[in-house]
Parts: structure tokens; C-alpha cells; sequence
């Protein structure tokens, strides 16, 4: 659902793609910020704290969504992401070591696999939310249109449109909730680890002189990157190229979820058969191509390039965090909350993306950016020695 409000932010507010990229640079900055407090959190407590804190914290940061759409400041829009991206953080850094504790060390790239497969469903849900709650109720003057517009008319269309904003914000809080008091009443395991005490500066050290875990961490800081730049300028690219409007671009950008969602299955299948490594390295490969063709033949066909890039992205995230934490042993909290601070690339490379498409007045130029983030993650892919082959080592 974050990803849609660049194209709404830019409509509402006449904003350049640069400073509707600050969505995801308070989005995934607050990423970076939460990670290791919440490995510290979940070390010290138990993983069950750490999910409890993290959704509390992303139900607050949900609810604030009104008063920034009373207050219609874009900064408080952005705060209200930062909270509840926080939450969201604690979550990533809870959830990916525990999934991959609890279960044979052999088979947990395909876990966790298995276990993000049903992560897509959300995006969806947050994708079909925001095609008819939000984009859907967008006024269609241009910014053009809006630039002469007389200041109280303009008002009040901003204010409908920002209150459209808010709603699905609010709703999603009170489904949060209801999730808190569930996991709440749960009795959970748990992990392998029970251990209070985190070491963090010769855990640190211990990670650093791990080659594996390092580059893993690059690879993943810039397939986040590519990852939230194809998604985040896919509703920009399909209304050019087709000449449509958010709402029916949107749409595009659902089939892209939904191919995501499916190909991530398929993966966890074939991960039963074949190397991780080696299909990181295949799917990387076959995005960067994809890639090209969404710079260089645009129209329908550019749009459906762009739209097969989620089938090569659906394995990456889960399988470059498996491969890079493989082996951590009592580092792994610590390492799987450097692995979520990586997630910052998502708003360093996007902000970068917006630069290039601003400065060269072109969205197709951009796609340069995730062309050379998926080449480190196939760097990584090619150099990775873990190698994971019908479950077994």
C-alpha cells in the first residue's frame, strides 16, 4: 500500500519524483533505525515480545494517519510512516530468525521461503485497498490544472483525497490490533536460542570477518533497492507508456503482486530440487534483461517486462537472508537485524532512482538503478558457498 502513495503523493501535493521518494526514504530509514534495538529487545525478552511490541508499534503509527490528514502536512505524514515502519522493522527482525529457528538447519532457506510466500497476499490486499480507497478517489486536474487553481477550491480537493489516504491507514490499525491480542493469547515456542545476553560488539566483529554474511548484506541492501524502485515507479512507468490514470495503472501493478506471490511458491517448490544459489543467480540474471527491456522497447511490451521483474524478484529477499545467516549460530538475532537494517536500501536507492528519472527527464533511464542492483545480487548468488540441494548440505 506504501508504494502507491508516491503516485498519490505526486498527484495531491504536484510533488517531482524526488519528493515523493521521501516516503520510502522514512519508510525503510526507520527499518535501519528499529533493526538492532529490536535484536537487543528480542535477546533480552523473548521472540513473542518482540512481535507483540512490533505490532503495537505499527497500530500507532497506522492511527496517526489522522491527525496528519487533519493537519494535511506532508511531514506528518511522513512521521506517521516512520512509527509504523518502525513496528514493521521489529517484526522483520523478529520474525525471520525465528522461522529460521524453528525448524532443521538444512531446510531453512526453503522455510523461510515458504513462510514470506504468503507475505505477497498482503500486498495484494494493500494493493486492491489502495486502487479503490485511495487512488481511485484522486481529483483529475493536473498539476498544471491545480497551479492556477483558486486556493480554497484546491484546499478542499486535498483534503478529500487526503482523508482518502488516511482511511485504509485506520482500518489496517484495528485488523492489527485484533492480530496483537490473538498472538497475545498464543502459547508459542521457543527458538534454538535461548540466551539473554547479546553480544554486540564482538558479535559485530564476528560478523564482519564472516565473508559470506558481508556480502550478503550488500546484496541484500541493493535488491531491496531494486525491489521498492520497480515497485514504486511501476504505477509512474504504465501511466506513460499507456497513457492511463493511477487508478487504472494500479491495476498493472496488482498483476505484478500477484505473479510475485505465485512465483514465490513455485521457488519453494524448486528449492526442493535444485541449489538456492544457483536460481538466485539465474533469476538475477533474467531480471537484469527485463530490465533492458523496460528502458529500451517501452509500451505494452516495456509494461510486461516490468511486470515479470516481481516473478524474478519473488525469491531474492528470503533467499539471500537464509544464505547470509546460514551458520550464525548465536549471532543470528544480531545478524538477521543487520540483514533488516540493509532494508534501508529500499530509500536510498529509490530516492537515487527519482534523481535520475527527475534529472534526466525520462522514468525509463531509471531502471538503470535496479539494472545494477540485481548485478550484485547476482554477484553475491555466483560467489555464495552455501549451496542447498534437495534439503540436504
Amino acid at each position: 500500500m506504501t508504494d502507491t502513495l508516491l503516485a498519490a503523493f505526486k498527484k495531491i501535493m504536484s510533488m517531482s519524483d524526488f519528493q515523493t521518494s521521501w516516503i520510502q526514504i522514512a519508510f525503510y530509514g526507520s527499518y535501519f533505525c528499529l533493526a538492532i534495538p529490536s535484536a537487543i529487545l528480542i535477546k533480552k525478552y523473548s521472540y513473542k515480545s518482540g512481535i507483540l511490541i512490533g505490532l503495537g508499534l505499527a497500530v500507532m503509527g497506522a492511527l496517526l494517519f489522522y491527525p496528519a490528514s487533519i493537519s494535511m502536512v506532508y511531514g506528518h505524514f511522513l512521521f506517521a510512516l516512520f512509527v509504523f515502519a518502525g513496528g514493521l522493522s521489529v517484526l522483520e527482525t523478529t520474525a525471520n530468525p525465528y522461522i529460521f529457528e524453528l525448524g532443521p538447519l538444512n531446510s531453512a532457506v526453503r522455510r523461510l521461503n515458504l513462510a514470506q510466500s504468503f507475505n505477497p497476499i498482503g500486498s495484494i490486499t494493500g494493493v486492491l485497498l489502495s486502487k479503490f480507497f485511495i487512488l481511485s478517489h484522486l481529483n483529475q486536474a493536473s498539476a498544471e490544472e491545480r497551479a492556477v487553481m483558486d486556493s480554497n477550491a484546491l484546499f478542499e480537493i486535498q483534503k478529500a483525497e487526503l482523508s482518502a489516504v488516511m482511511g485504509p491507514y485506520v482500518g489496517i490499525a484495528f485488523v492489527m490490533l485484533a492480530i496483537w491480542l490473538v498472538i497475545y493469547f498464543l502459547k508459542m515456542p521457543d527458538g534454538r536460542d535461548t540466551g539473554k545476553e547479546l553480544e554486540l560488539k564482538t558479535g559485530f566483529l564476528r560478523l564482519l570477518a564472516n565473508p559470506n554474511y558481508r556480502t550478503g548484506v550488500i546484496a541484500q541492501f541493493f535488491y531491496v533497492g531494486a525491489q521498492i524502485g520497480v515497485w514504486s515507479f511501476t504505477i509512474r512507468y504504465v501511466m506513460q507508456e499507456l497513457g492511463i490514470n493511477e487508478a487504472d495503472a494500479a491495476t498493472y501493478y496488482l498483476y505484478a503482486i500477484v505473479l510475485f506471490m505465485v512465483t514465490r511458491f513455485v521457488n519453494t517448490y524448486l528449492m526442493g530440487y535444485l541449489v538456492p544459489s544457483k536460481l538466485l543467480v539465474f533469476f538475477a540474471a533474467l531480471a537484469m534483461l527485463l530490465c533492458l527491456s523496460v528502458i529500451y522497447t517501452g509500451g505494452m511490451p516495456g509494461v510486461i517486462s516490468l511486470i515479470l521483474i516481481s516473478a524474478c524478484m519473488s525469491l531474492m529477499f528470503p533467499t539471500i537472508y537464509g544464505l547470509s545467516i546460514k551458520g550464525l549460530g548465536k549471532d543470528t538475532k544480531l545478524g538477521g537485524s543487520g540483514l533488516v537494517m540493509a532494508i534501508l536500501g529500499g530509500a536510498v536507492l529509490t530516492s537515487i532512482q527519482g534523481l535520475v528519472s527527475d534529472f534526466t527527464r525520462s522514468i525509463e533511464t531509471s531502471f538503470w538503478v535496479p539494472f545494477v542492483c540485481f548485478f550484485v545480487v547476482l554477484v553475491f548468488g555466483w560467489k555464495s558457498k552455501v549451496s542447498i540441494k534437495g534439503g540436504q548440505e
